[in-house]
């Protein structure tokens, strides 16, 4: 199932799309519970396609963006933050902060837990997704690698700084294992991996965030940026006013941002 988060005159609503390009309004919601009403809907401005409750990072999960980094394959998944003010719908611009002016790019898988999940096992796991979508993890790295020893968490939840959409698919119709994801920066092509390179599965990673923790339903998880980033290109290549950020993902469709400068 495909589902898209829009704005109605009454507020956001989730509507199905349909193989045939048709659309039908979602009673309830994603996370609490739905069924497809069987109502046409006319879709208004597309929205981010969840809320998430909490946001989480991984860093370092493909094994040739450690590598491009000059750092080691990590043992376990390194993990960080990223505050529910950086979410960013389809099509809206990525605001570049005053205090930053290096500005980097990730396109990333994201997965969406349906459920409140405490310690599952990576064979339960999968049981906890409600399904996959399109997320664009922008960094500050002056912040995160420069600034006080490093603010991982701070250079990476600005206004605007997690992109997420269009749609969210739910798990019997998109397989991480087979999907290829593609950035391209105003029409070049940064990053191109498929996403069975992952160091850290999906189920790993679900198992290993919600030992000793809970997760609660509606929590976003990036799963990382393959090679490809802009702060290791020769020289590094920073976004800047007037780009544009697209991240394919086969199976769900594409995200586009522009890019713009700081609002005061």
């Amino acid at each position: 199932m495909r589902l898209i988060r829009h704005l109605t005159p009454s507020g956001p609503a989730i509507a199905i799309r349909h193989a045939d390009g048709s659309h039908t309004a979602v009673a309830g919601d994603p996370v609490n519970g739905y069924s497809d009403s069987g109502q046409p809907a006319t879709l208004g401005k597309i929205l981010a396609p969840v809320a998430p409750t909490n946001i989480i990072g991984i860093g370092l999960n493909y094994r040739k963006h450690a590598l491009e980094g000059k750092r080691g394959v990590p043992e376990r998944p390194m993990w960080f933050m990223k505050t529910s003010n950086a979410v960013q719908h389809p099509g809206e611009p990525i605001r570049l902060p005053v205090s930053s002016d290096k500005v980097d790019y990730e396109g990333e898988l994201a997965v969406v837990l349906g459920r409140d999940t405490h310690n599952v096992t990576r064979e339960a796991a999968l049981e906890h997704v409600l399904g996959y979508t399109i997320a664009i993890d922008v960094s500050a790295r002056d912040w995160q690698f420069e600034f006080g020893g490093g603010q991982f968490n701070h250079g990476k939840s600005f206004d605007t700084f997690c992109p997420l959409g269009p749609e969210l698919v739910t798990p019997e119709e998109f397989d991480p294992a087979t999907a290829q994801l593609t950035t391209r920066v105003n029409g070049e092509t940064r990053q191109n991996s498929p996403i069975a390179d992952l160091v850290f599965d999906v189920p790993t990673l679900v198992s290993f965030l919600s030992t000793d923790r809970t997760l609660p339903a509606g929590t976003v998880i990036l799963t990382g940026t393959p090679s490809g980033v802009g702060y290791a290109m020769e020289p590094p290549h920073w976004l800047a006013p007037g780009d544009e950020v697209s991240v394919e993902i086969s199976g769900l469709g594409c995200l586009t941002n522009p890019v713009a400068a700081a609002t005061p």
